[in-house]
Order: structure tokens, then C-alpha cells, then sequence
């Protein structure tokens, strides 16, 4: 027992040649997250197909260190056109000159044993472009890149010596907001205002976000400036110009005693727009 004791003790903890890393974004209403471990280059070659390199082209490869690496989706999405679920997934790849074979598959556990591998559990299988570096990527780098101004859209972005790939993924929240909105419509007067802007942000239904406004701001206390510019601009786009100035008006004598200038500019820029058509 003394000697187990001794030998647990005295165990020394080091470093890990690769150390672990993880990258998570939302993107949309959806968390994406890549966990991996990262190796460094060390002077090696990393890829190539003369026999000398860490990783030949052609070979499959778990994508990282050690267990590889996962990709998790809080919801389902679009990764490279295909309809994923929600999950955790390993990445698989498999090196080329020109391009790198990308593969998702649904059992992470299998790790590098990739005999294992099942056609029903293969998610995603396509050719990414590798688009290499002008300079060496020491350490194995993921990221979740180039974030549309929707937030729809992002890349899955790999990055490695002279190796670089990107992923496109897609999500679609507007499923997950319309059912937030119908039920939280029915039960919190807070969630009218929300729901309006949604519908003004999205194109939908201008005269259901003007209802919805306008019984938020039936409430004297609910009537900010910000909120007033959200209904003045729901107005104007249901072609209200009239009732359009004066919600603004209202707006911009608000943002005046809250001393806000950007909403002052911007509500004085409006207003003079909305005069001038």
C-alpha cells in the first residue's frame, strides 16, 4: 500500500506535446463549437507525397492530435450544403495538394480507427479547396470564420503549415424566433417590441409589427426613444410618412434629454429623409 501511495505521489505532471484548444462562436441563434489538440510543425514536414512528409496526401486523418477533433452544433445546420442535426461530430480528413477531402462523421469515439467507419454515419463528405499559405502556420489553428452580416453564414476555417481549408456552414433561425414570438407574444407585453423589430429587421409582416408596437407603447413608461424609432421606421415602411415624422419627433426629443447623439443624428437624418420624399 505504502508503495502505490509513493508511486501515485510521485507522478510528475508535464506538458503535452499537443495541447488541447477549443474554439466556439454562435452564429445566429446556433453555439458551434471545435474542440481539438493542436501539434506544432517541430521542423517536420507536415504534408507531402515523397514519403518524407508527417502526413501523406491521399491518407485519412483525424484532424489534430490525439482523440481529433469534434465539431458540436447547439442546433441543426448546413455544413457544406448537407442538413446536419444537432450533435457532436469528428472531423475527418483526408490531405491533398490541391484539395483536402472533408468528411463529418457521427461517432467521434472511433478516433483514428478508421476501419470503423460506417456509411450511415458519414454526415457530410466533400472536397475543400486547400488554399495554402504564404507563410508556415506553426501550431494547428481552427477557427470559425467570416460571420455574414446576417448571421447566417460562417466558415469552418483549418489552418497548418502551408495547408488552409474553409467549410461553409449555414444556419436558419427565423423556425426558432417565430415560435419564441407566438408564445411569448401570448404571455409577456415585453415580448411585443421584440417581436416587432423582428419583423421589421426580416421583411415580414409590417402591419402585425405596428400592432405589436403599438400596444407595447400604449404603456407611457414603455415609450423610450429607441423603441419610438422602431415604430417610426414600421410606419414609414407602411407608407405612414405623416404618422412616420411625428413618432420620430417624438423620438428625437427623447434622445435629446438622454443626451444620446448618435440617435439624435440618426433620428434627424430620418426625419429629414422622410420630409423630403
Amino acid at each position: 500500500m505504502t508503495l502505490f501511495m509513493f508511486s501515485v505521489q510521485a507522478q510528475i505532471n508535464l506538458p503535452a506535446g499537443s495541447s488541447a484548444a477549443s474554439v466556439t462562436t454562435t452564429v445566429g441563434l446556433t453555439e458551434v463549437s471545435i474542440k481539438y489538440f493542436r501539434p506544432k510543425m517541430k521542423g517536420r514536414k507536415i504534408f507531402g507525397s515523397d514519403g518524407s512528409a508527417l502526413l501523406e496526401y491521399g491518407s485519412m486523418w483525424r484532424t489534430g492530435a490525439n482523440s481529433g477533433t469534434t465539431l458540436t452544433l447547439s442546433t441543426p445546420a448546413k455544413i457544406g450544403g448537407a442538413e446536419v442535426p444537432a450533435g457532436t461530430y469528428l472531423i475527418i480528413t483526408t490531405p491533398g495538394d490541391d484539395q483536402f477531402d472533408f468528411m463529418l462523421y457521427g461517432d467521434p469515439s472511433i478516433g483514428s480507427n478508421f476501419s470503423k467507419i460506417k456509411a450511415d454515419q458519414i454526415l457530410v463528405n466533400m472536397k475543400v479547396d486547400n488554399i495554402k499559405s504564404a507563410s508556415m502556420i506553426e501550431t494547428l489553428t481552427f477557427q470559425i470564420s467570416d460571420l455574414s452580416e446576417d448571421n447566417t453564414q460562417a466558415n469552418i476555417h483549418f489552418q497548418w503549415a502551408d495547408a488552409s481549408w474553409k467549410v461553409p456552414m449555414e444556419v436558419n433561425f427565423d423556425e426558432i424566433v417565430m415560435k419564441e414570438i407566438a408564445a411569448k407574444t401570448q404571455v409577456n407585453l415585453s415580448s411585443y417590441m421584440a417581436a416587432a423589430g423582428y419583423y421589421l429587421e426580416t421583411g415580414k409582416d409590417l402591419n402585425q409589427a405596428l400592432s405589436w408596437a403599438q400596444r407595447f407603447l400604449a404603456v407611457e413608461s414603455n415609450r423610450r426613444y429607441f423603441y419610438l424609432n422602431t415604430l417610426a421606421k414600421i410606419q414609414a415602411g407602411l407608407g405612414m410618412k405623416k404618422e412616420a415624422i411625428k413618432t420620430s419627433e417624438e423620438s428625437l426629443e427623447k434622445a435629446k434629454t438622454a443626451s444620446d447623439s448618435a440617435y439624435i443624428k440618426s433620428t434627424e437624418a430620418f426625419i429629414k429623409e422622410l420630409k423630403t420624399k
